[in-house]
């Protein structure tokens, strides 16, 4: 007999893995809603939520309470997509069990998993490292914590970085943000890159087919037409002053208009002094005035949507949004990506993406 699918509808269901192993009940027949999350800061993390009550052993009763299949600290890993096109989308453990118990429906339990990034989420501390690269310290705080590192980062190499009463992932996080770069986990690699050489996949999506849904907004409110960086040098003795303009961002704007060259055409010049930095040398300086006008310079454009699911969809992903127009047609760079399964609507992927150039 055949069936009438809502539009958008992905029947694929997902595949669960415990500790490596295939869990078919758990994919297949208890599965009720899954939530797979990642996003430019690291530290992705997945929910899934599981029937909990029917036969087992001979008799009806709470399916997950023994802890032989769900239980803290066990890798929970996903698969999603259709057969021939699926992919992994979340390896972490579970840090979290939730038991719902709704009044019109079985039991329930619920799991909450976090990729190792959690690992230095909780290990706080106050050290200083001296003569290193930004490099040097995600490769040292990786070693502490068993992980091996995948690091392609630029930058100079400074007399001292103070870790101050930071979790190691606070701390990695102002480091990598520093070098115009991100940090992201794949099992027990840890990897730290330029944001402009991170290579990912390409996807495409257009609206009226595969694009369900989305909403984009070019906004002036945090562009400037320039960033300035000062300070102070101690082996020159003198003092440090760095811009940074459109030209840090050029090879990414593809032909569009630029936050900024839109910003002095329709309103005025605008410089943002970076008071908040204290750099030591001018390449430091300059590092830092490139990567801060970066940050605003990538978030001009940004958009937010709802499509049919697709594993293709990651941080760091080029996506090509067609079907919008002139002024908003072309390549978007993922900034956050989640993927979900529900028995109503099967598998989505929802998206966050930005870019710094205006088409048009």
């Amino acid at each position: 007999m055949a069936t009438n699918l809502q539009p958008g509808y992905q029947p694929a269901r997902p595949r669960i893995r415990l500790d490596g192993t295939l869990q078919e009940a758990l994919g297949e027949s208890e599965l009720q809603s899954l939530i797979v999350e990642e996003t430019t800061l690291g530290l992705f993390r997945a929910e899934a939520g599981f029937l909990n009550w029917g036969p087992s052993g001979g008799q009806t009763g709470f399916l997950y309470f023994d802890r032989r299949t769900l239980d803290f600290g066990r890798t929970l890993s996903v698969e999603l997509g259709p057969p021939g096109a699926s992919g992994p989308v979340f390896a972490g453990r579970i840090t979290g069990i939730e038991a719902h118990f709704p009044p019109e429906r079985p039991p329930e339990i619920q799991v909450l998993a976090e990729d190792r990034f959690q690992d230095l989420r909780m290990s706080r501390h106050t050290r200083s490292f001296e003569q290193v690269t930004d490099a040097d310290v995600i490769r040292t705080i990786a070693s502490r914590h068993s992980l091996s590192a995948e690091v392609d980062l630029d930058g100079p190499t400074y007399p001292a970085l103070v870790q101050l009463n930071q979790s190691d992932l606070a701390f990695l996080r102002e480091r990598v943000a520093a070098a115009d770069a991100e940090l992201w986990m794949d099992d027990r690699t840890l990897y730290a890159q330029a944001r402009s050489r991170r290579k990912a996949a390409e996807a495409e999506l257009t609206w009226g087919k595969e694009l369900l849904e989305l909403s984009v907004l070019a906004d002036l409110a945090h562009q400037r037409t320039s960033v300035r960086v000062t300070g102070w040098s101690p082996a020159d003795k003198d003092a440090i002053s760095e811009e940074a303009g459109e030209s840090a961002i050029a090879n990414e704007l593809m032909g569009g208009r630029s936050g900024s060259a839109v910003l002095g055409q329709a309103l005025a010049t605008r410089i943002e002094p970076a008071a908040r930095l204290a750099p030591l040398s001018r390449d430091e300086a300059r590092g830092l005035a490139e990567a801060d006008y970066r940050a605003r310079a990538r978030g001009f454009v940004r958009g937010y949507g709802l499509a049919e699911g697709n594993v293709q969809v990651r941080v760091g992903t080029q996506l090509s949004l067609k079907g919008l127009g002139p002024w908003f047609d072309g390549p978007y760079y993922v900034t956050l990506a989640r993927h979900s399964f529900s028995l109503r609507d099967g598998y989505r992927t929802a998206f966050e993406v930005e870019r710094p150039g205006l088409g048009g």
